[in-house]
């Protein structure tokens, strides 16, 4: 998933899409989601990285990521031309 490279994103968690104009608020596990989404990562890379780095079972990780990626989805975050 390519996510829109005009995308801001705060090291707090806000993220603005100045295209649409819409702004929204992550927590820090979407805020490092979304930075390594927009870094280019794989969802392969993304979820090894989590169960390297974290305590977290792999099929909660996996139910959450996709929960996140929908999200993603539904508010248009990722860029389509990618």
């Amino acid at each position: 998933m390519k996510i829109k490279k005009k995308l801001a994103i705060s090291e707090s968690g806000f993220v603005f899409d100045p295209q649409s104009g819409e702004s929204f608020s992550l927590n820090e596990t979407g805020t490092e989601i979304l930075n390594m989404m927009k870094e280019g990562k794989s969802d392969v890379e993304i979820r090894n990285h989590f169960l390297e780095t974290y305590d977290v079972d792999e099929s909660v990780f996996d139910r959450a990521f996709l929960d996140f990626t929908s999200m993603l989805k539904f508010y248009h975050i990722y860029d389509e031309n990618e």
